[in-house]
């Protein structure tokens, strides 16, 4: 399948763009075969630009996605075993590089939440790791807002006295984590078993290990018909109805959903039930979207993205698919945020600004919901 050799070729290249971005990376030098095709696509005497292991790390992400997911859609195509073994591993890279910028990108929209709610500007910004501390252009923070012209009623002068302390507690709590994830990414990129992973997508950079229905739709035979991916696309397409169709959408079409916000507010430590279908649809609407881009035997741009079908854009889906990275995000911040509430011994006005924290976001994710039934229930719309 080309478009699984054209991810792996993407893969590849930003792999070198990881390593020639500096020592910081810890990647150090490769092994094997993908070290030599590395040295193949690389670009020789490049200088690293501040936030190139940045760009690359996310391209690294990326690929390793979206050579998961086509493994996973497409797997009666390929070798059974080979396809086994390639997904948690692919799965393993691409969530060890994700924790990193989730917890950077938490934060920074905790603290910009906790200044639109008290109209403070007394909050930590958020504190860089790694190479970023050397290069400004990528440090996360959040930019300085004038105060509010109006006076601030009885409520917000409470929630400022606790938001300053409530933004130093979540700055303190996620930037370990971050660190945390920083050297797991580190220690995963050195690692050996990175190695093998890379080895494996510079050998299918070449040649995809198929099936022997996978062979005869490579190179069928005289007179006979090539085996259609279609079947197995629609299959994808299928799963993702199915599970939108298992979604609370009526409830969710309403922008204020009182019902769920008081499950929401619940203070019961485990994860919002209603949350976990909304994160399946969330992967099954990507695994659609890859599926839809391996149909279209696209090329990747430079941007790494993968050409639609009839060189056009499905905004539906494009629009669905925000809605739910923004559900994901407002779940997980909301998460963060009871966490901290959770934390021994703080003061009760630093738990209320938590406790407004938390139903803020509870609140956006309402707003997702709601977002995603209008994109989902419109006709596909296809722009030239």
């Amino acid at each position: 399948m080309g478009y699984l050799r054209a991810q792996a070729t993407e893969f590849l290249r930003a792999l070198r763009r990881h390593r020639e971005s500096g020592p910081g990376t810890g990647t150090g030098t490769g092994t094997g075969t993908a070290a030599g095709a590395n040295g193949a696509l690389g670009e020789p005497g490049r200088a690293a630009q501040p936030g190139d292991d940045v760009d690359a790390a996310r391209a690294l992400r990326r690929a390793a996605r979206r050579i998961s997911g086509t493994l996973h859609t497409f797997q009666p195509l390929l070798d059974a075993d080979w396809a086994e073994e390639m997904r948690p591993e692919l799965a393993w890279l691409s969530g060890t590089l994700a924790l990193e910028h989730a917890y950077a990108s938490r934060l920074e929209r905790l603290l910009q939440a906790l200044h639109r709610l008290s109209g403070s500007t007394a909050f930590p910004a958020p504190r860089p790791v790694g190479r970023a501390a050397t290069a400004t252009a990528t440090t996360t923070s959040v930019p300085p807002a004038a105060p509010p012209t109006h006076p601030a009623s009885a409520n917000r002068g409470n929630l400022t006295v606790g938001a300053a302390k409530a933004g130093a507690l979540l700055d303190r709590q996620l930037t370990l984590a971050r660190t945390r994830a920083h050297s797991t990414a580190l220690q995963a990129l050195g690692s050996s078993r990175f190695h093998a992973v890379a080895d494996k997508v510079a050998l299918l950079a070449s040649e995809v290990p198929l099936s022997s229905a996978g062979r005869r739709s490579a190179t069928p035979a005289p007179g006979a018909a090539p085996v259609d991916l279609r079947p197995l696309a629609t299959a994808a397409r299928e799963r993702l109805t199915d599970a939108v169709a298992a979604l609370p959408l009526v409830t969710a079409g309403s922008p204020y959903n009182a019902e769920a916000l008081v499950h929401g507010l619940s203070p019961d430590p485990a994860p919002h039930p209603q949350d976990t279908p909304w994160h399946q649809v969330r992967l099954l609407l990507r695994l659609h979207r890859y599926a839809l881009e391996a149909l279209a035997g696209a090329d990747p741009r430079t941007d790494g993205t993968a050409g639609p079908p009839d060189d056009s854009v499905d905004v539906r889906l494009l629009a669905a698919g925000e809605a739910l990275d923004r559900h994901r995000d407002a779940s997980e911040a909301a998460a963060a945020a009871a966490q901290a509430a959770r934390t021994p011994r703080i003061a009760p006005a630093t738990a209320y600004a938590l406790g407004v924290l938390h139903a803020d976001q509870r609140h956006e994710v309402e707003a997702a919901r709601y977002a995603f039934q209008h994109s989902w229930r419109k006709e596909p719309i296809r722009l030239p």
